[in-house]
């Protein structure tokens, strides 16, 4: 790939807590500086809005799909540059399990080892979702 060219990664962790547990920690933005490493190391509520404000893309303003029964996680991700990136995030019942898949969007220009470092970082994140939620 070039770069140009539309492209779409799913990445996914299969996680032994059943789906109701993982959603509802996965679903509070509270929770996503213990799990979710790309948005920072804080996020905040602030004037109705989430803001994470040590993000490694600088302050960006996240925007999440309402709580649903359907287990979607989506989310949008406001960049300082005003770009805005969709990320759909799902949370599955596999039996007594969950499965969290992500699927990870190439953004226009983007390298091939750019995506991939998204890939790697998104990754991580999904793995330390699992270790939370099995070890709780």
């Amino acid at each position: 790939m070039n770069g140009t060219d539309k492209e779409s990664r799913h990445l996914s962790v299969h996680i032994d807590r059943p789906v109701e547990d993982v959603y509802a920690y996965a679903s509070d933005p509270a929770n996503l500086p213990a799990w979710a490493h790309g948005l920072g190391g804080s996020i905040e509520k602030v004037d109705g809005q989430w803001v994470a404000e040590s993000s490694p893309m600088g302050r960006v303003l996240v925007t999440f799909a309402p709580v649903n029964e359907l287990g979607v996680l989506d989310h949008d991700v406001t960049l300082p540059s005003g770009e805005t990136i969709y990320n759909p995030v799902r949370v599955i019942a596999d039996g007594p399990q969950s499965e969290v898949v992500f699927t990870l969007r190439r953004r226009p220009g983007m390298s091939d080892a750019d995506f991939q470092r998204d890939a790697a970082k998104v990754t991580a994140d999904l793995s330390r979702l699992k270790g939370l939620m099995e070890s709780a």
